[in-house]
């Protein structure tokens, strides 16, 4: 009796052991699956920290309610800093794993505050952690928003060379469950500086409830620079001619918000001067310095158009339209320039006289060879100085649905059948109302580098192609239309590429005018302005169902290969067929000789 009293106390004393290491494991682990939202009748917010161990598989779904969407904000997220992100990860699905859309992955090294917002009934984000033994947190926090409802100043689009915003209801406290962007876009050739005079948000080691978020780029995907909260007042720099602006709060805890402005700087270097051409403007650049050593500032400049003023930064730019600001237009042997004076105005010492040099900026812009050729004159007294550069007109080329031109296709490669009408348009994108585009040269081929083979549609503004249509000239558009083909043993894809002429609308003597004239006639081999467009791939629609549906895009050329074998194998049986013929023909053309031979002529009898 006594042994089986021991017996009992070892085995109770072994189960609490157990259940003990049972525990400690238990509480080790996090809880990491569940449903979220939903049946929470009147929730439309939560936050909380997931702590994770190694060897974990964790997912939650949030059920949104009727007409709403989902934001989901992680915004501190520390896992295994030498995870892979094949095994150590977070995964968002539009939907359940099992059958929804993979919103984005966040690895353990990431330059961004992952957001992600879903209008589907639930959104599911799933925690899988490798191996290694160490603690990984994750805070999330996600709430429900009207996507028809806005906050008012809760982002924007900033174009100006400067500029400055503020967050919602600055200086008093800002909204709660907010996020705003603002995107800051300058001209090419220009960086951001970007200087906050008052940061007053949640303070918090990690900037997990309200913070500010800064990108370097256009986009959130940019690369994050800093995520900022508290009491700060800081500057950033971009590295481009864009940055994005984030503010995300959460449900409680408002405070100022913030106050930020920006401006540009110029990052190219500009000893004097430079001059840049586009199809839409031409733009001088001009070094602060170089007015200074003449005692000029920016106010003492201006254009033909004195009421177009420059931009001032660390440079002064002038942007002139080239059809405004007193650009003058000139037409003279086949050729077009833009022209425009930076003149200084200056105060005399006296009624009659003045001792500061008087200097003019000429700016030219003259379209020549398939190219913009820039030209700039710097007169000061008796001196000149050059400038020239290269630049092209800007065109494209599109496909249309019909013959009105108002919708344009968008989807590339563009399916379609054999015989098919096809409508295309070159259009040139400039100002100048008084241009207009010819078509000279349209030709398809097969590949994209238009190597042979290749088929002329086009050719020195004539039509070579039966169903080739070409339209009337449209100022800044050029138009024809053919149907489909396909080129011979070659894929189905066909690439378009058309040379294009400008020219003045009131030049009835141009090339644009002449229409469709031979190489002997047209004489524009000395034409100046020209631009190319090419548009493509046009493929048969039974390209797609047989590969572009399956995923797999090289499958219509897998199944051109496989025809090849067969190809060969029928010209090797017409070869020998036509031998047969050969032969046959060979022998009944000798034996046709041979009885030719039993009848030659004979002298009569008696004949001399």
């Amino acid at each position: 009796m006594e042994v089986v009293r021991r017996l009992l106390s070892l085995a109770l004393l072994t189960a609490s052991c157990l259940a003990e290491s049972n525990s400690t494991e238990a509480e080790g682990r996090s809880s990491c699956r569940a449903s979220l939202g939903g049946s929470n009748a009147g929730e439309t917010h939560k936050t909380f920290i997931v702590n994770l161990n190694s060897d974990e598989d964790c997912i939650w779904t949030i059920e949104k309610p009727e007409n709403k969407s989902i934001r989901l904000v992680f915004s501190h997220v520390q896992l295994d800093p030498d995870g892979n992100c094949e095994n150590e990860n977070i995964k968002v699905f539009d939907g359940l794993p099992t059958n929804g859309y993979l919103l984005g992955t966040v690895c353990s090294k990431h330059d961004y505050v992952p957001v992600f917002e879903s209008s589907a009934d639930t959104l599911t984000f799933q925690i899988v952690t490798d191996s290694t033994a160490l603690a990984r947190t994750v805070f999330v926090s996600y709430y429900f928003f009207s996507p028809d409802t806005s906050i008012p100043d809760c982002g924007g689009y900033l174009d100006a060379l400067e500029g400055s915003f503020t967050s919602p209801n600055y200086p008093k406290p800002h909204p709660e469950l907010a996020y705003c962007v603002w995107h800051i876009q300058v001209e090419k050739g220009y960086k951001i500086k970007l200087s906050f005079k008052d940061i007053f948000l949640e303070v918090d080691d990690n900037c997990r409830f309200d913070f500010v978020a800064i990108y370097d780029g256009s986009s959130t995907n940019s690369g994050l620079i800093e995520q900022v909260c508290g009491r700060k007042k800081p500057t950033f720099e971009s590295s481009s001619d864009s940055l994005t602006v984030v503010l995300s709060t959460d449900y409680a805890n408002s405070y100022w918000g913030f106050s930020a402005s920006y401006t540009s700087i110029y990052t190219e270097n500009v000893n004097t001067t430079s001059l840049t051409c586009s199809s839409d403007k031409m733009r001088v650049i001009i070094n602060k310095s170089y007015l200074a050593s003449f005692n000029y500032n920016e106010n003492n400049l201006q254009l033909n158009d004195p009421t177009c003023r420059p931009r001032v930064s660390n440079v002064v730019e002038f942007s002139s339209p080239l059809d405004g600001c007193g650009t003058i237009k000139q037409v003279e042997d086949h050729s077009i320039t833009y022209t425009n004076v930076i003149s200084f105005t200056v105060s005399p010492t006296s009624g009659i006289i003045t001792r500061q040099k008087h200097l003019q900026i000429i700016v030219k812009c003259e379209m020549e060879n398939n190219s913009t050729v820039e030209i700039m004159y710097i007169t000061e007294d008796d001196v000149i100085q050059n400038q020239i550069t290269l630049g092209k007109y800007n065109t494209s080329m599109a496909l249309f649905e019909s013959s009105s031109f108002e919708r344009p296709l968008h989807e590339s490669p563009y399916y379609v059948d054999l015989n098919q009408t096809l409508y295309v348009q070159v259009s040139l994108h400039a100002p100048d109302p008084n241009l207009v585009v010819f078509l000279d040269t349209c030709r398809a081929s097969s590949t994209s580098d238009f190597g042979s083979p290749t088929y002329d549609l086009i050719k020195s503004g004539c039509s070579r192609d039966d169903t080739c249509e070409l339209y009337p000239l449209s100022r800044h558009h050029g138009r024809f239309q053919f149907r489909a083909f396909k080129f011979l043993r070659s894929l189905n894809s066909v690439y378009l590429q058309c040379k294009v002429l400008i020219c003045d609308s009131g030049d009835e003597q141009s090339r644009c005018h002449q229409g469709c004239a031979d190489r002997r006639k047209r004489e524009v081999s000395s034409y100046r302005w020209k631009a190319d467009s090419v548009i493509g791939p046009i493929r048969l629609k039974r390209d797609r169902s047989a590969g572009g549906s399956s995923g797999h895009p090289h499958q219509p050329q897998a199944e051109e290969m496989r025809n090849q074998p067969s190809d060969s194998l029928h010209l090797v049986s017409f070869a020998v067929l036509a031998l047969n013929v050969v032969i046959v023909a060979a022998v009944v053309v000798r034996h046709f000789l041979n009885q030719r031979a039993d009848y030659r002529y004979h002298k009569l009898p008696g004949s001399n």
